[in-house]
């Protein structure tokens, strides 16, 4: 039985090394060190943060001081927003949000990623009787929005550069 899934396996290692496929594995950072410098330091997002810089790498300092560049994370917003009503007046679909404002900058004050605002969003299908399935669902919609967040900050410091600073 295995010597026949052998033709099949070596068949889609075939097609996935065609495609071009590959692991995305670490990100390479420009600096050694970072201090994150939040509105909410202990939300899940600043956590999960930590946690994948920690995985790349990067030295996590407990002051601005200590760090080659700081990431301030301004503010960090989830929202909901009803996006369509049904003809009986209830809810029957939500529209979820996900805002992060970031800005790093290093300790003589030169930008390496200029104030930018994040946004990510997912719709979702909303019935009265599967309250309870739609609480999780949404759940773990923020978790994947949170998730996928974190992803884009991270490829955003990895692409970082000191911009200049204006002379005077």
């Amino acid at each position: 039985m295995r010597l026949m899934n052998l033709p099949i396996m070596l068949a889609l290692a075939v097609l996935l090394a065609a495609c071009g496929f590959h692991l995305r594995g670490e990100a390479t950072m420009p600096f050694a060190s970072l201090y994150i410098e939040a509105a909410n330091p202990a939300s899940p997002l600043i956590e999960e943060l930590r946690q994948n810089l920690l995985a790349n790498h990067i030295e996590l300092t407990k002051s601005a001081g200590k760090a080659d560049v700081v990431l301030n994370i301004t503010s960090d917003i989830p929202e909901k927003q009803i996006l369509t009503m049904g003809s009986n007046g209830r809810v029957s679909e939500f529209q979820l949000r996900y805002r992060v404002s970031i800005r790093a900058y290093d300790q003589e004050q030169r930008e390496w990623l200029p104030t930018d605002e994040l946004m990510l969003s997912r719709d979702y299908k909303y019935d009265d009787a599967q309250i309870l399935a739609k609480e999780a669902e949404e759940t773990l919609l923020y978790q994947s929005m949170r998730s996928d967040m974190v992803q884009q900050i991270v490829r955003r410091l990895s692409h970082a550069k000191p911009r200049a600073l204006p002379e005077k």
